[in-house]
């Protein structure tokens, strides 16, 4: 099966040839699941085609393709009935992004939905797509703070009353001797 897909690969970079496998799930198909490009993986040039290699006969009901701002990329898929252990997408010329990211579902034999997804890069001066995520994520907790934090404690303030003269500590300031002397001087 590998070796068909093989050929259709011809003219492809060594970095491209290379096979991953997805992330387990319960069934085990995405574990076993074989894209080209890799996910994770930095490519010379734009890939021309999808490529999957799935472990049995499966259903291909969904493939989209987004780059890092989550927009789509049209590449004119339809769902197919038929069941197919390999599945190969040509895409259309991909503009330069800083990475895109495929999203596929699939049925399997008995029926049961299996999600999956791989992201690449390409060009000079492309980087691991895990690497800039990563960075999105560190600058949207820098902007928005941890998400696991649910309070923030104010800070502590105290006004001490019974001082001689009386001081207030920030960001309290009360100036009653002012507000006297104008009330005094308005009912005049």
């Amino acid at each position: 099966m590998l070796a068909g897909l093989g050929l259709v690969l011809s003219g492809w970079s060594s970095a491209q040839h290379a096979m991953h496998s997805q992330r387990a799930d319960i069934t085990g198909i995405a574990a076993k699941t074989e894209t080209i490009p890799n996910d994770d993986s930095v490519l010379d040039s734009a890939p021309d085609k999808l490529l999957f290699a799935f472990p049995t006969q499966v259903r291909l009901v969904k493939l989209t393709l987004r780059n890092e701002h989550r927009d789509w990329v049209d590449i004119s898929f339809r769902y197919d009935p038929d069941a197919a252990e390999t599945f190969a997408w040509d895409l259309p010329q991909l503009p330069q992004a800083t990475y895109y990211t495929a999203d596929w579902a699939i049925l399997s034999e008995n029926d049961q939905l299996v999600r999956g997804s791989f992201s690449f890069a390409f060009g000079p001066d492309a980087e691991l797509p895990s690497v800039t995520k990563e960075a999105e994520e560190m600058l949207m907790q820098m902007r928005h703070g941890d998400p696991s934090i649910r309070q923030v404690a104010s800070p502590q303030t105290q006004i001490i009353i019974d001082r001689d003269p009386p001081k207030y500590d920030p960001p309290f300031t009360i100036d009653l001797k002012d507000q006297r002397l104008n009330t005094d001087q308005s009912n005049k």
